[in-house]
């Protein structure tokens, strides 16, 4: 009888202290391991057993379960797009780390004519208008610019009306 309390008292004792925290991601998985420290964009985890981190973008995770506490983190909204009519829910993301853990689609661009009837800023707007246009139709949630410039026909440094082409370049990424 004692040597049975004895291990029922361990096996308990076990189970309490290797409670694993559990990541949920937007994309369906599940994630065991115990979080070492949440980053700006990142969480940087372990896998249960392995002392290797792991980084995955905060973008990616929906929740963290904390199984030594049973806290609920809620880390982000999942972004739905179904179609190019979404263009509006895709964001432009600033940091490479907030990639992490997302699948790489492709090259996405954006543009406005050389030609057109609108201002610097109005060009840059309306290029990352088409540049979010075309990530929504290859369902991506997520875009890392590459490349952002302006070109024009400009005289003497003047920035006039229609002379202006801007040119986004990005990566599209999604869950």
């Amino acid at each position: 009888m004692k040597t049975f309390l004895v291990a029922l008292a361990v096996s308990i004792s076990t189970m309490a202290f290797s409670q694993a925290d559990k990541l949920y991601l937007h994309n369906g998985k599940t994630v065991e391991g115990s979080v070492v420290r949440n980053t700006e964009f990142t969480v940087i985890y372990k896998y249960v057993n392995e002392d290797a981190e792991q980084t995955i973008s905060k973008y990616a995770v929906e929740k963290i379960v904390y199984g030594k506490s049973g806290r609920t983190e809620t880390v982000s909204p999942k972004i739905t797009i179904n179609s190019e009519d979404d263009w509006a829910n895709v964001m432009i993301l600033e940091d490479n780390a907030a990639s992490a853990g997302l699948t790489k689609i492709g090259e996405i661009r954006g543009k406005t004519s050389l030609i057109n009837y609108r201002t610097a800023a109005g060009s840059d707007k309306k290029a990352e208008e088409k540049l979010k246009k075309e990530a929504a139709k290859q369902g991506c949630q997520f875009v890392i610019m590459t490349s952002d410039k302006d070109a024009g026909l400009q005289s003497n440094g003047s920035r006039s009306w229609g002379g202006i082409q801007s040119i986004k370049k990005g990566i599209g990424y999604k869950y």
